[in-house]
This record gives C-alpha cells, structure tokens and sequence, in this order.
C-alpha cells in the first residue's frame, strides 16, 4: 500500500498506454479555448487573462468575452488603463464578470508594479496575482510557458480518482497525488486530453463507458449509471 495521501495501491503500469488512448479520442474534439487562444497569441498574458474569465463559465462564452476584452486591451498597460466597468462590459456574460473585472485590473496593475509588465513563469508567483489560484497558475505554467505542472480542474479531479489512480476529496489533494502517481512527462499535457475526454467522453453523471477506448482500463469508481 502506497502511504501517499489520496493515492491508493496506484499501478503506474499502463498510464502511458491510457493517455495515448484518450489523445487519439480527444483529437476528433474541440480544443479547450484556452489552448486555443494560447496558440492564436503566444502571450502568457493573454492565456492568464483568459484562464480567468473561464472560471465557472463555458468555453463559448469565455471565448467571446476574451475576444471583446481584447479587442480593447491585449497588454497589461492598456488593460490597466480600462475602467472596470469597461471589463465588466467586455467579459459579461462571463461567471462572476464584476469580481473578474476587479481582479483584471488589480492583476495588471500588479504586473506592471512587481514585474515589468511580464507575466511570472513560476508557479508561486503566479499564485501572489489577484484572483489568480491553482488551477489558473498551473494552467498558465503549462500552457503558456510550457513549464511542468498538473492543472486539476472538474474535469481531472473526477477522472483521476474514476479510473483509479488517485483517491482523493478535493482538487488540491489531486493536483499533490496526481504530481506523485504521474511521470513529469504527462504533467503538461494532461489537462489538454482530460477536459475535452471529460466533456464528451466521460461525463460526471452516465459516462459513455460503452464506447470509452479505456474502458478496460479503468476502474470505474463511483460510476452507478452508464452509457
């Protein structure tokens, strides 16, 4: 028994075999909107700014609201220069848009006072930013700078623990399991194949585990109904 917290009896044999699968699925589907913005700029400030209109809100929704904001500002100098009501009316309909419009603008402001204007490769201090958590600074550390880290949202917390490798309550637990049970090399990558695998593939209520190419691999913890 593994002593690691959150990570039961995990077997490391096969994971590269299970991510390969879940790649070749994940191809014929649309590619989250943060990596599409990533590779439409090549701006971590721009793959920052959209990592935070996305929080809670759907990805056609953050990718009109990133588009409108942008078009106003796309440094961190020019987005500072905004109101916050001219955010707030760029990214609405966006979840939480008055909170975000806040934090956008306190974030460039804090970029331009700490550091230059440049958006932090580290992960510690990307986690110093206004509205800026987890989940956004291992978002901006892989995607945007092509740096090691384990981005956990919904979709990574249900299928980490669903196929087994982890056993754990909250995303920070599975982010710290996921870093001890997962060779570095699939850190970068894994939210790119789980998102879009969890959004059409293996949904939170009755997973179309008929058709799942890993179905033989996984162990179906806490699926009752399925597909």
């Amino acid at each position: 028994m593994d002593k690691v917290r959150g990570q039961p009896r995990p077997v490391r044999d096969g994971v590269s075999r299970v991510l390969a699968a879940i790649k070749k699925e994940v191809a014929r589907y649309p590619v989250p909107v943060v990596g599409v913005i990533a590779e439409d700029t090549h701006d971590p400030f721009c793959v920052l700014v959209s990592c935070l209109i996305s929080l809670r809100t759907r990805d056609a929704t953050t990718a009109a609201a990133s588009a409108r904001l942008f078009r106003l500002a796309q440094t961190p100098q020019a987005m500072a220069a905004l109101s916050v009501t001219q955010i707030e009316k760029a990214i609405y309909p966006a979840a939480f848009y008055r909170n975000k419009a806040k934090n956008l603008q306190r974030l460039c402001l804090r970029l331009l006072d700490h550091h230059g204007g440049v958006v932090p490769q580290s992960l510690e201090t990307l986690l110093t930013l206004p509205g800026v958590g987890r989940k956004t600074a291992n978002l901006v550390v892989t995607v945007a700078w092509h740096r090691p880290g384990i981005c956990v949202d919904t979709h990574v917390h249900r299928i980490g623990n669903r196929l087994g490798w982890i056993k754990t309550k909250t995303a920070d637990d599975s982010e710290q399991a996921l870093r001890q049970f997962l060779p570095k090399r699939h850190w970068i990558t894994l939210n790119d194949r789980l998102v879009p695998f969890g959004q059409f593939v293996c949904r939170p209520i009755s997973p179309f585990c008929s058709r799942c190419p890993i179905a033989a691999s996984c162990e179906q913890i806490g699926v009752t109904t399925r597909r």
